[in-house]
């Protein structure tokens, strides 16, 4: 029976796989087109296909459950649904933390790979949503800031990659430059995956001898402080920040048994 409920598991989790490329297809050939037609200004339209995203991937987050390809705990969900225009940082260890964020919290942006807006699956969901690019740091800082002026929650794991299991955490300037640039402080979210699942490392189908939890939890709210804001160098400052957030999330990692399910 553990066999076969093994064996389950991975066809279970490459229908999910094979759904969300579907469906990707879909929204960029049909629903987003068709906004374009019946709303007129861009903003509103980018507003439209970002509420349509929030709730496809609630969507999909509920059929991973339903096959049982995995558990969810978003202790977090309360925070999230509340929040305007909130620089939003988490740890990363799997590739469905940002479908998870999205699902839970109205208005989401985020940071997108350059090379995300060529795949021919979600670049038409990339394009009509607005998500920035990172092909341009300097640009990427000012719609970053726009963005959150105008009341968006901006998704962004510090590290810029998922994390390596057994490795300690290594962030990038990124989230600090834009905390700095913004004048925004983060509201701060451990995610856990237990057991570890679709990691950097791993292949879709190699997935755990268990069905996994993903657990996602709101840790506080972190302020930038006057010596930060007020600092001569910004860049600097955002190796500072960099390090105190380093820090702060590795003692949440070091203490992961807090986040048990």
């Amino acid at each position: 029976m553990q066999k076969l409920n093994h064996l389950y598991r991975i066809l279970a989790t490459g229908l999910c796989f094979v759904v969300f490329g579907i469906g990707a297809v879909l929204l960029s050939a049909t629903v987003l087109p068709l906004q374009r037609l019946v709303i007129s200004d861009p903003e509103r339209r980018k507003q439209r296909a970002r509420y349509i995203v929030h709730q496809t991937f609630r969507f999909f987050i509920s059929l991973m459950h339903f096959v049982r390809v995995f558990n969810f705990d978003f202790a977090a969900a309360s925070v999230l649904k509340n929040a305007r225009g909130r620089i939003i940082i988490a740890n990363h260890p799997s590739l469905i933390d940002v479908v998870a964020l999205i699902a839970m919290t109205p208005q989401a942006d985020c940071v997108v790979k350059a090379q995300l807006f060529r795949n021919p699956f979600i670049r038409g969901v990339i394009n009509s949503t607005g998500y920035i690019s990172n092909s341009d740091p300097d640009k990427l800082l000012d719609d970053c800031a726009a963005s959150l002026h105008k009341g968006n929650n901006l998704i962004i794991f510090p590290e810029g990659t998922r994390s390596t299991p057994g490795e300690p955490l290594a962030f990038q300037r990124g989230a600090a430059n834009i905390a700095l640039r913004a004048n925004r402080g983060y509201l701060a979210l451990y995610i856990q995956c237990q057991p570890s699942t679709l990691t950097k490392q791993e292949q879709w189908y190699q997935v755990p001898n268990s069905k996994p939890t993903l657990a996602i939890r709101y840790l506080r709210d972190i302020q930038l402080t006057d010596e930060l804001q007020q600092s001569q160098s910004p860049a600097l400052a955002a190796r500072q920040l960099t390090r105190e957030l380093q820090h702060f999330y590795q003692k949440a990692v070091d203490q992961h048994g807090l986040f048990e399910t």
